[in-house]
């Protein structure tokens, strides 16, 4: 029992030990009063309790003070809780003050906490970014269609960081500015002896306002010759008139059959007519006979007349063939 108390004390105080130095960084406490950071054991206690990392906060800071950034402990725990990343700003503003670009804490915290990266931006003012847009194709007034691409080169305008647009509107305007500057063209060799004019005439419309970049150059990469649109326009004319033409020549044939079967229907009229009406003609001559108006040497004298009729109709069909050889 007397042995027991001791091991159970010892054993206690190894526990609250691990447990101290577990809640209680002091190996970082140590190397942060080594780098020259002025911070007590009790803030890094308030910022477990506040859910914050340490590290995130004191590793950042040691940079910032080896670099010679006044930089307050205060506002790098504030911006970490905002949701910003801590270790990117401090990299960002030791980053432009060796650039000699100027940016202060704040506005480096807005941008990172406006979702765009501040150390790419700064790293993108001292290295300029070059951007390669899409195959953008363009008809001149002589109706050939050109396919250009072009190579912009833009540094990050860190004034306009916040708010600005991205590459996407740069990419979008110089697509603009090559189908307008192709467009008035008269004739697409203009534009393929001097490609720099597209550079010229969309370095002139100022296509980075509103956007958060800086444009340097336009190079035209590449120029090719499309296809000939306006020839495809006129082909394309061609065949819609001369299916116009076919459905009108169409209907005009529909409405002459239409008309030569009214015509038809006409002729076969008649002739039932005709037929009905030779019908009436042996009632008519009963009729006579029973009146005594017609005797039988007329109706033989008129059946000669008749036969004689007919055999001269014959004559004449059979010299038809004869006349029309001759």
């Amino acid at each position: 029992m007397d042995l027991f108390v001791p091991v159970f004390i010892l054993f206690a105080a190894i526990v609250f030990l691990i447990l101290l130095l577990t809640f209680v960084p002091v190996g970082l406490w140590i190397s942060a009063r080594a780098s020259g950071v002025k911070i007590g054991l009790l803030q890094l206690v308030g910022m477990r309790v506040r859910k914050v990392v340490p590290r995130r906060i004191v590793e950042p800071m040691i940079k910032a003070t080896k670099a010679g950034l006044s930089v307050s402990i205060n506002k790098l725990e504030a911006h970490y809780l905002a949701g910003g990343n801590v270790d990117r700003v401090i990299n960002a503003l030791i980053a432009a003050q060796r650039a000699g670009i100027p940016i202060d804490f704040e506005k480096a915290c807005a941008i990172d906490l406006a979702g765009r990266d501040v150390l790419n931006a700064v790293q993108m003012s001292v290295n300029p970014k070059v951007i390669e847009t899409p195959i953008v194709a363009a008809v001149a007034m002589d109706g050939i269609e050109l396919r250009a691409k072009a190579r912009v080169t833009v540094r990050a305008n860190i004034d306009r960081l916040i708010g600005g647009a991205g590459e996407e509107t740069i990419i979008a305007r110089i697509g603009e500015g090559i189908v307008t500057t192709v467009g008035s063209s008269a004739s697409h060799k203009v534009v393929l002896e001097n490609p720099d004019l597209i550079s010229r005439t969309v370095l002139s419309k100022g296509l980075d306002a509103g956007t958060a970049f800086e444009i340097l150059s336009i190079d035209i990469a590449d120029v090719d010759v499309g296809r000939n649109v306006g020839a495809q326009l006129q082909i394309d004319q061609a065949e819609a008139d001369k299916r116009i033409a076919q459905a009108l020549a169409e209907e005009r044939r529909a409405m002459a059959v239409a008309q030569e079967q009214e015509n038809i229907a006409k002729v076969q009229g008649m002739r039932a007519q005709v037929i009905e009406a030779e019908a009436e003609v042996p009632k008519a001559i009963a009729a006579a006979f029973r009146e005594g108006k017609l005797g039988i040497m007329d109706y033989y004298n008129m059946q000669n007349v008749i036969s004689d009729t007919e055999m001269r109709n014959a004559i004449s069909k059979a010299n038809e063939p004869a006349h029309a050889e001759k």
